[in-house]
Formats: structure tokens, C-alpha cells, sequence
């Protein structure tokens, strides 16, 4: 990324943006366009569900880091209980994410499970339960990295608040410190 570019005049990012909407095109026309080419459910749901998961992959351990500056993933403890962990730049960092690779981010993954609700609310329509399965296993994997990167983001801000108050706090300290010491 280059730091000197003005953030929101290109994408900073321009190959893991493809990739960050491929995959979701890729699972979304392949699930749609398949009808027309192939007879067969297997190939359709193996296909569709391995185009899902490359996207989920990416989006979580790829773009997400690259392009919103957050990782998130989950860990379960010794007592069994999933723990949920967040990592997230520093403030600096973020200040200097672009701002289109960050829209582009945010957008793509709504947009994504929106489409996918549709598509289920047309299987259901349909009657066609096996493809509803497909849909609901693309929609599971988009939703996952909502609900994780939508939590990591609110996790963020707390952090940046967090981290003001505490320097407001010590700047004001110090200052009275350093006036009742002139005294």
C-alpha cells in the first residue's frame, strides 16, 4: 500500500479487491448459471460450497486484514467455551486505510448475504429443498464473517476509545503535575 497516495483516490489494494469480489461472483453465477449446464446436484453443490468456503477464506484471513485492517477468529478454552479473539492495526494504521478499499469491503460482504437470502427465498419458493442446503451452507459462511468482522470492528472501537480516554487522562495528569510542581 502506498502511503503517500491520498486515501479514497484509488484502490490501494487493486489485486485483493479481485480477489475479495471474485469469489463471491464466482459462487453466486456458478450456483445460478449451473442449471443450464449441468444435470447434476452433487457437482452443483460441491462446486458452489468450494467457491464459498475460498471466499470465506479469503475475506477472513486475506482481505480483511489487508483491506479493514481486522482479523478475528474463534478458540475454544480449556473450560469448552468458545472464546472469540480480535486483532485489529493501531490507530495510525487504520487512519491510513483507504477509504475505497474499506467500502468495498463492508459492501461486498452485505451485499453477498443479501443475495444469497434471495436465492434461498427462491429455492423455497421452488420447492427445492436440496438447493436451499446450498444456499444455507454459502449464507453460513458469509454470515460467519459478518458476524466476526462486525464484532471485530465494534471490538476496534472500543480499543481507539479506550486507548483516548487513558492518553486524555495522562496528558491531564501530567499537566496538573507539572503545574503544581512549577508552584
Amino acid at each position: 500500500m502506498d502511503l503517500n497516495q491520498p486515501a479514497g483516490e484509488n484502490y490501494a489494494n487493486p489485486k485483493t479487491c479481485f480477489f475479495h469480489v471474485f469469489f463471491k461472483a464466482a459462487s453466486l453465477a456458478f450456483y445460478i448459471l449451473s442449471a443450464l449446464f449441468f444435470d447434476s446436484f452433487v457437482i452443483i453443490f460441491v462446486v458452489t460450497v468450494v467457491l464459498a468456503a475460498l471466499d470465506f477464506w479469503v475475506v477472513k484471513n486475506v482481505s480483511g486484514r489487508i483491506l479493514v485492517g481486522l482479523r478475528w477468529w474463534n478458540e475454544i478454552n480449556e473450560q469448552g467455551e468458545s472464546v472469540w479473539k480480535f486483532e485489529c492495526l493501531d490507530q495510525e494504521s487504520l487512519a491510513r486505510m483507504n477509504k475505497k478499499d474499506s467500502w468495498l469491503f463492508w459492501w461486498t460482504i452485505y451485499l453477498n448475504a443479501v443475495a444469497w437470502i434471495f436465492l434461498a427465498i427462491f429455492s423455497i419458493i421452488r420447492f427445492e429443498p436440496d438447493y436451499v442446503l446450498v444456499v444455507g451452507v454459502c449464507l453460513s459462511l458469509g454470515i460467519a464473517n459478518i458476524v466476526g468482522f462486525t464484532r471485530c470492528r465494534k471490538d476496534a472501537k472500543k480499543q481507539i476509545q479506550q486507548f483516548a480516554s487513558q492518553t486524555i487522562a495522562s496528558r491531564f495528569s501530567s499537566t496538573l503535575q507539572s503545574a503544581f510542581s512549577v508552584v
